[in-house]
């Protein structure tokens, strides 16, 4: 370097001013790049109306709304249906659901077919705001646009109800737009249902059903930190904010049906039981409000798409085979004959049509504890449908046993009868009893 170059007082600002408006650049052009993903979208939501909905489009939009279960979050504990103001609790704060009555002011009566359309395509507002993925529109974009019509017209046919929703409370910067739109521009895309010329029309139908309509990848995939996931993924995880697990669907050791008879696939959709299990937790919730209404043909659609899933092979027991009970598991056995065997039997075997087995039941030896735990804490119970309309109940063990009680059953029944899973700590029992005391409301 020559020497007039080193002494020129001028340099470091010059490499200054590159630097800065190199990153000037690169921040225009993220900018550029998250108002591409999130905001060009290209729907006119001021578009002419269809025509009425005639009486055939309404009623798809009621059962679609139905098998979508979109009451059961749209709906307060005690309030009117559809008008929204449901917490949801998540990692990142508390959401509350959105009134979908035709009120004009707190609902979408002046929302448009094409408004609607882009909330559930797009995740956009009416009034051009992102969305939160508390609403499924990473699911629900894959819904056909008839569909949405037809959803809409099923709100828009409800009664009214001028009902104001709580603001979010969202922690930052969780809830800024500049944070969801990073979060948008990483796990999600629009995009429509595509079948799969391999697999018959039936199966095809069930995809749609499971990835679009129902959207069980929003509570069965794995999520990371960000509460992303990738949205084709069944393969099971920690529902948000709830502190249950939803167990894999591609793994026969989890809730994989593949080894099941498909009519018993149905039979669990339609009724919440079949001879291999039962539905409780927020899966009780789901077949009570949503899948109890599947038309037969759609309910053995989805139930031929599950079944085809590819499986995991099982993974080993995470106990050793034959190991003496320890004296936790000891003290387990006789609590356990004292509140269990009544019901579930002397040797976990359970009762054809109202209790179920413990003996090799997969929801006892999964390596997630947490269903136990809950179901132990706070009863168990599967939904009424009309397939089974008076389900037989667990009660609550949160004030008859202690943490360390509770700990002896598990890790009893955990072990005996050929089952072979690790105990449970009464750690594990009381953070569980703590974490879940806030998701009671």
């Amino acid at each position: 370097m020559a020497a007039s170059e080193r002494s020129d007082p001028t340099r470091p600002r010059r490499w200054l001013w590159r630097w800065g408006v190199g990153l000037a650049a690169l921040t225009l052009l993220a900018i550029g790049l998250l108002w591409h993903l999130n905001y060009n979208d290209g729907v006119d939501i001021t578009a002419a109306e269809p025509a009425p909905a005639d009486a055939a489009t309404l009623a798809r939009g009621t059962y679609l709304a139905r098998v979508g279960n979109c009451l059961a979050c749209h709906t307060a504990r005690g309030g009117v249906p559809a008008a929204g103001g449901r917490p949801l609790a998540t990692p990142f704060g508390t959401v509350y659901t959105s009134n979908l009555t035709p009120d004009a002011d707190t609902g979408i009566g002046r929302w448009s077919a094409g408004a609607f359309w882009r909330a559930l395509h797009h995740g956009r507002s009416v009034d051009g705001r992102l969305l939160y993925p508390v609403f499924p529109y990473t699911h629900t974009t894959l819904l056909t646009r008839a569909d949405s019509d037809a959803l809409f017209a099923y709100f828009r046919g409800l009664p009214a109800t001028r009902a104001q929703v709580l603001p979010h409370e969202l922690r930052w910067p969780y809830s800024t737009q500049a944070a969801l739109a990073v979060w948008r521009a990483l796990y999600f895309r629009p995009g429509g249902f595509q079948a799969d010329p391999a697999h018959s029309e039936a199966v095809n139908r069930g995809a749609y059903l499971v990835q679009a309509v129902a959207h069980c990848s929003a509570c069965h995939a794995p999520r990371d930190r960000l509460g992303g996931a990738d949205w084709r993924d069944l393969s099971g995880g920690m529902v948000p904010g709830l502190g249950w697990y939803a167990p894999s669907l591609t793994n026969a050791a989890e809730a994989g049906v593949g080894p099941w008879p498909e009519a018993q696939i149905v039979r669990l959709l339609r009724t919440g039981a079949a001879q291999q299990g039962v539905a409780s937790g927020p899966m009780a919730e789901v077949v009570f409000h949503g899948t109890q209404y599947l038309t037969e043909a759609d309910a053995a659609a989805m139930a031929a798409y599950l079944k085809g899933l590819p499986q995991q092979p099982a993974a080993r027991p995470d106990a050793p085979p034959n190991a003496a009970p320890s004296r936790l598991a000891t003290a387990g056995a006789k609590l356990y004959e004292q509140h269990c065997a009544a019901c579930h039997g002397a040797q976990g075997e359970g009762v054809p049509g109202a209790y179920p087995p413990l003996a090799g039941n997969r929801a006892v030896t999964l390596a997630q504890t947490e269903n136990l735990l809950q179901t132990v804490l706070h009863g168990g119970f599967g939904p009424a449908t009309a397939g089974r309309p008076q389900p037989y109940g667990m009660p609550p063990f949160t004030l008859t046993l202690s943490d360390t009680e509770i700990a002896a059953v598990l890790s009893h029944i955990r072990g005996a009868w050929g089952n072979r899973a690790s105990e449970v700590s009464p750690l594990q029992v009381l953070q569980m009893r703590q974490a879940s005391s806030g998701n009671l409301r």
